[in-house]
């Protein structure tokens, strides 16, 4: 497991045994791990034995240093007689702690004996530091064509990457990369290549924002969201612009500020003449989202249809590269997500037709997207349609989302389940909300 898989898996322990809500993340099971805390509160405790399938603390590292009376110490041999001089006293296997502590673990001595030898032992929990003193290799001084090819080539795994596994397992790996490659913007390059650069990068930045967003690391996001924004603004990249702005705008819909969304959305599109038509259907459907969310039911529409006329004209030829995802199986799901609210909320909508497309048309490369249509649509059926077809439609989107390192994904089976809830006595159902209870907790 990641840092933040253990959390989550912890947060869920906790959740089903105190009924309350904890919000343990990866930063904190780092600073168990490097022995920052040594004895978290018990109910961590427990939880994290439960988890890791431990017997006691002492099998986790935790040692409550408030009952330590003292630190191991090494005892010596006692010289023998004659041999004093020629022999000067040594360690011997007889090592034991000092203050009434017999049960403190034989790597704790061991770690202690070696310190005098330069520290040659390490725990688990610090095998990471060693790696703190490895040096980055040094960036280019010029760039040129490679570089930005390289730039290209590493947005592009990492969009392909979360399109087909989710974003919450790469993303130190995506950090890394995108604090490297950050460091080509200060390299000497002619102006054609300068601008190429700054959209190579900001499009890694892009993709890297949107790992932090699925993981629902939403300041991370931000931050480096925003880094992709000021790249596209250097080199006035109306198209890199409007990308990050649409993806802005859907992580503060998500998160529950659609007020902010619809700001960015509408910053978007204040020079939409300089968009292709398929960037103008992006932000329209993103645009309804938000509207959906503040609950204006004739806008909303409005919106979608201004997103299905534009996407009518679509020409891909003339897109943007990294526009190549948004086919009509993503401009249905899309626009399915936004009419979902305003189903729920009463109103008869094309929200499932538009569910069922995305699904069925989503191909093997965009497992995400198409797991969180399927499970949207589940919960929609759920909601105002048939149980016994929601359950049906729960248990695959359930096999999809399992493969997936996306919080964003769990959160929605979150939800379905939350749906589900109101049919627990159908036997379908309560084996659905089994399976996604098994699910949330793996």
């Amino acid at each position: 497991m990641s840092r933040q898989e253990l959390a989550d898996r912890v947060n869920a322990y906790l959740f089903d045994h105190t009924g309350r809500l904890h919000e343990l993340d990866d930063n904190y099971i780092g600073k168990l791990e490097r022995g920052i805390i040594r004895w978290p509160q018990a109910a961590y405790r427990e939880a994290l034995r439960s988890v890791l399938g431990a017997a006691t603390d002492r099998d986790l590292g935790f040692v409550n240093t408030r009952r330590l009376q003292s630190a191991p110490v090494v005892r010596l041999a006692a010289p023998q007689p004659g041999l004093a001089d020629a022999h000067p006293p040594h360690p011997t296997t007889a090592l034991e702690p000092m203050g009434g502590e017999p049960d403190v673990k034989r790597h704790e001595f061991l770690r202690a004996a070696f310190v005098g030898v330069g520290g040659l032992l390490a725990s688990p929990s610090t095998l990471l530091d060693l790696l703190a003193p490895l040096r980055p290799t040094d960036a280019p001084k010029r760039v040129g064509r490679s570089e930005i090819e390289q730039v290209r080539g590493a947005a592009d795994l990492l969009v392909s990457w979360g399109h087909s596994h989710g974003g919450a397992g790469v993303r130190e790996a995506a950090n890394a990369q995108l604090r490297w490659f950050g460091q080509l913007l200060n390299a000497q390059a002619t102006p054609e290549v300068r601008v190429e650069l700054h959209e190579a990068v900001g499009l890694l930045g892009h993709a890297t924002a949107h790992m932090a967003f699925d993981a629902c690391a939403y300041d991370d996001a931000r931050q480096i969201f925003k880094f992709a924004l000021a790249c596209s603004e250097e080199v006035g990249s109306w198209h890199l612009r409007a990308k990050v702005l649409s993806s802005l705008a859907r992580q503060e819909i998500w998160r529950g500020e659609p007020d902010l969304g619809l700001t960015y959305t509408e910053l978007a599109l204040v020079r939409s003449d300089r968009l292709t038509a398929t960037e103008q259907a992006m932000l329209h459907t993103a645009r309804a989202r938000a509207l959906a969310k503040l609950g204006r039911y004739q806008d909303t529409l409005r919106a979608v249809g201004q997103a299905d006329e534009a996407f009518a004209h679509t020409a891909p030829a003339g897109d943007p590269p990294w526009m190549a995802y948004y086919d009509a199986a993503q401009h249905a799901g899309d626009t399915g997500h936004a009419l979902f609210d305003l189903t729920v909320q009463g109103h008869r909508t094309e929200a499932a037709d538009r569910l069922q497309a995305a699904v069925d048309g989503h191909t093997a490369d965009y497992v995400r997207s198409r797991a969180m249509s399927q499970t949207k649509l589940a919960s929609l059926t759920m909601a105002v349609g048939d149980p016994h077809e929601a359950a049906r439609l729960g248990l695959a989107a359930v096999t999809d989302a399992g493969r997936l390192h996306s919080r964003r994904a769990a959160m929605d089976l979150a939800e379905l389940r939350t749906y589900a809830g109101r049919h627990a006595g159908v036997p379908e159902v309560a084996e659905l909300r089994h399976r996604l209870t098994t699910a949330l907790a793996s």
